[in-house]
């Protein structure tokens, strides 16, 4: 057992980015990131048994980390935080100087709108999954991911443009 708590634990902490990333996309705010993390970690530990290495245990981890989120919403454990943008922080001029962190916490601010199967969507997309493994990893056909993931960039863009988050 102890071996495979080891293992386990050192591919989290391979990938732990990623659960990361799903955390920051689904939730606000750093309290509701860190719980979120735990339940993910917990999700995976417990299926951990049933991961039987088919494919690479980051597209495993995926999957998992995202039903585990999806789940999070339905069960009522967490709401959505729907706050409009502009009471979270201020609007300022962008410019050439805007940092890349600057641009990536207007993205997670506009990926705060959409509901949780669109932040799978854009969480794959901008992971370079491809229409075939975003179709896999959330049980969709390929057809659907491709139509899914093209409505979900035009209104993601339409909520930066909208907030005039425009980069």
């Amino acid at each position: 057992m102890k071996e495979t708590e080891n293992i386990f634990l050192s591919l989290i902490n391979q990938h732990k980015a990623i659960i990361h990333k799903v955390s920051k996309m689904y939730m606000n705010n750093m309290e509701d990131q860190q719980d979120l993390f735990q339940e993910i970690v917990m999700q995976l530990w417990k299926a951990y048994p049933t991961f039987k290495g088919n494919s690479k245990f980051s597209t495993w981890m995926y999957r998992v980390a995202l039903n585990t989120a999806l789940v999070y919403f339905k069960k009522g454990k967490r709401k959505v935080d729907k706050t409009p943008l502009d009471e979270n922080f201020d609007i300022i001029d962008i410019n050439e100087s805007e940092t890349k962190e600057e641009k990536l916490t207007y993205l997670y601010k506009a990926v705060q709108e959409l509901n949780a199967v669109e932040k799978a969507l854009i969480f794959l997309f901008l992971e370079n999954q491809s229409h075939r493994e975003i179709a896999e990893n959330l049980g969709i056909s390929e057809v659907n991911a491709r139509v899914k993931l093209n409505r979900t960039k035009e209104k993601l863009q339409f909520i930066i443009k909208k907030n005039g988050y425009e980069f």
